[in-house]
């Protein structure tokens, strides 16, 4: 059976969240995250982030996220700064734009932005003649597996308050972000740097799940009717309540994590010491080593991935994404079918 390194969603999710929903199947509830689980869930979540007036909200998705908060934090003529390799310009098929607002970008190898990079867009865009930049939007982990430190956010945040723009952090894979064994930076950290962020539980052992965090005043007000237009306010939110609840239960959420960036680091490690090159150097659960095509095409026959960029005639990146539930037999084939072809 070939296994797939494709995503850290193809799995369906932890063993205990399915037993929470099981026990939990036959309890009545009120509907859209008005319920029990939601409103236990937020709680654990505003004690986490040590942010008791934050409100939480439950989606389905990060790109069901990106859309609504972007869409509802800016105004039509106001655009979000984004690295080139970001999210929201390159996986959602332009579902900021669609709702009228710009994605400006800036070029960045490993998928970080930095003020120098929000300085050039600003100066570039000057009077109402063009888009006004008015949210910084970040990733962490971002799209090629890098994680901004403690230094680097506090210096976006400084900057973006001093110019009056908003700080958005997609956190989609926040849970390997902050178990990167260089991480500095804390929930309570990125709660207090940001206006506005999320929680990734799609891709950390829930079934589906994202909790956005508003720690900005001025967006709390009427953020359901946000929801509610654009699908997102479930009648059924206690399944996320639930989950987010169980994952944030003995800290499984953090765990979930660590073995997704253990798996990751295992794979690096070996393919490393057999002399391999990586298009960018990461600390979470998503690598990119540069394979021969021939090699790529051979490791294709047991293994799925995707093939990130090419390099030269001879020569591609892959991605190889690790999760919460990759058993480490599979990672030790993968291994042992490389140094076969090295």
């Amino acid at each position: 059976m070939i296994h797939s390194f494709k995503n850290d969603y193809s799995e369906g999710a932890h063993p205990k969240i399915l037993e929470a929903l099981q026990q939990t199947n036959t309890e009545q509830h009120d509907g859209y995250a008005e319920d029990t689980w939601c409103l236990k869930a937020a709680g654990v979540i505003r004690e986490l982030i040590q942010q008791p007036l934050a409100d939480v909200h439950f989606v389905s998705g990060g790109t069901q996220a990106n859309a609504i908060v972007i869409n509802a934090m800016l105004k039509p003529y106001e655009a979000v700064i984004s690295a080139d390799t970001g999210h929201i310009n390159v996986h959602e098929a332009g579902a900021i734009e669609s709702r009228g607002h710009k994605v400006l970008t800036v070029p960045s190898p490993d998928g970080k932005l930095s003020c120098d990079g929000i300085v050039s867009l600003l100066d570039a865009h000057t009077n109402e003649h063009m888009v006004k930049p008015k949210m910084v939007y970040l990733s962490n982990a971002t799209e090629t597996g890098t994680v901004y430190t403690k230094g680097e956010l506090q210096a976006i945040s400084r900057f973006c308050r001093s110019k009056d723009l908003y700080v958005y952090l997609d956190g989609a894979r926040i849970g390997c972000a902050l178990m990167a064994d260089s991480n500095d930076l804390t929930l309570p950290m990125i709660s207090e740097l940001t206006d506005v962020f999320y929680i990734g539980g799609t891709k950390n052992g829930a079934l589906m799940g994202e909790a956005i965090v508003i720690n900005h005043d001025g967006f709390k007000d009427n953020f359901r009717y946000h929801l509610k237009q654009n699908g997102a306010l479930l009648s059924k939110s206690r399944i996320m309540g639930l989950q987010f609840y169980t994952l944030f239960g003995n800290e499984l959420y953090f765990k979930l994590a660590c073995h997704a960036n253990e798996m990751a680091a295992r794979l690096s490690n070996k393919i490393s010491t057999l002399g391999y090159a990586f298009f960018s150097r990461s600390e979470t659960n998503q690598i990119f080593p540069i394979l021969s095509n021939d090699t790529i095409q051979r490791l294709s026959e047991l293994f799925a991935f995707y093939v990130w960029e090419k390099i030269d005639e001879k020569n591609s990146a892959i991605r190889l994404v690790t999760s919460w539930a990759t058993p480490k037999s599979a990672v030790d084939q993968f291994i042992t079918r490389l140094e076969e072809l090295s």
